[in-house]
């Protein structure tokens, strides 16, 4: 056999498999909405009883009780108390059955229900859409804040507008988090780590680090050599954004930055600038990530209409929701002072 006749049966193969591929998606999808619909309408039957028996004191817990009592020892755990009360609240968040993702499973309409902010399920869901999360996938980002760390640093309505893909983030902050959570390594929040063993664990786990930077960014390189006359710098990781249009250059601190360390990434930001960004391309963007930051060094070290350089600490764990409101709490307090000390 020549090689055009092997490359022929290569790609007949390979044409094959993707039939078989296609099928196999599709009729997992067919089987997970199937599962998906079937507790939408149990939900919606449940309620209707609920309502016919409403006069009757705890009838929806006698009802649910009762039932589960009937199904589980013939159909099994997933038709337990806990399961069908999470029908009659699935059915209640989301009443309307064509409006119901085909592309979601159970897994991630169970995370979806148990969101009371109803901005914040919104915002879960059209991310879940857009970028094809699993449910894992899905849990990871609600457990590690995701949409509280963006509310840091952006108002409710910019966040939602660029879930619902209604406009184009103008701005890094809008895209990147602040903290980022890592948690993913599985170093030890008090083990010793050197830039390069951070910067490595970050490769190795490059999909769940992609997962963490969010939409639009694509691997580019790593420890990219810069030779300025005599001597030679190099920058950690470079990446790139479609939606703002730049390169990202993150540079790794796994101590508190000094303005020796934001000075440095301005220079790799005017290099990329200068150098590798095509004329129809944004600026280039610079982020220190770091281990702890002084915000009122990172601010007077830059110009007041800085847009290019960010500082983003990144932590080893996930943060509880009581941090998470402290921190947002600060943030508050902060913006309250500085529009005070603007209007004196």
């Amino acid at each position: 056999m020549n090689d055009k006749e092997l490359q022929i049966r290569n790609e007949f193969i390979s044409d094959i498999r993707g039939i078989i591929e296609t099928a196999k998606t599709g009729a997992v999808r067919s089987v997970d909405f199937s599962r998906v619909l079937m507790y939408w309408k149990l939900g919606e039957r449940i309620v209707v009883e609920e309502q016919d028996g409403k006069e009757r004191a705890n009838y929806g817990s006698f009802l649910l009780q009762n039932l589960a009592k009937r199904l589980e020892p013939e159909y099994g755990s997933g038709f337990s108390y806990r399961q069908l009360a999470r029908a009659r609240q699935f059915y209640s968040t989301f009443p309307i059955v064509s409006a119901l993702r085909t592309q979601f499973n159970w897994l991630q309409y169970k995370l979806l229900i148990q969101m009371n902010d109803p901005d914040k399920r919104e915002y879960y869901e059209q991310e879940a859409l857009h970028n094809a999360w699993t449910g894992r996938e899905l849990e990871r980002q609600i457990n590690s804040g995701l949409y509280e760390r963006l509310l840091l640093s952006n108002d409710k309505e910019s966040v939602l507008a660029v879930a619902r893909r209604e406009r184009i983030p103008e701005h890094p902050s809008e895209i990147i988090k602040d903290p980022m959570v890592l948690e993913f390594l599985g170093i030890k929040r008090q083990a010793a780590c050197y830039e390069k063993d951070l910067e490595s664990a970050l490769i190795d786990n490059l999909q769940d680090f992609l997962l963490e930077l969010g939409n639009g960014f694509s691997f580019v390189a790593r420890q990219r050599r810069l030779l300025l006359e005599d001597d030679e710098f190099s920058i950690d990781l470079v990446f790139y954004n479609r939606l703002l249009r730049c390169f990202v250059i993150f540079d790794i601190k796994t101590r508190k930055i000094t303005h020796t360390d934001i000075g440095q990434l301005q220079m790799y930001v005017n290099y990329y600038d200068r150098e590798e960004k095509l004329p129809d391309e944004n600026p280039t963007i610079g982020i220190l990530l770091c281990a702890d930051k002084n915000n009122a060094l990172v601010k007077y070290s830059l110009p007041e209409n800085n847009k290019t350089i960010l500082a983003s600490k990144y932590q080893l764990y996930l943060p509880t929701e009581n941090q998470l409101i402290d921190e947002m709490k600060r943030e508050l307090k902060k913006f309250e002072e500085n529009r005070g000390r603007k209007k004196t």
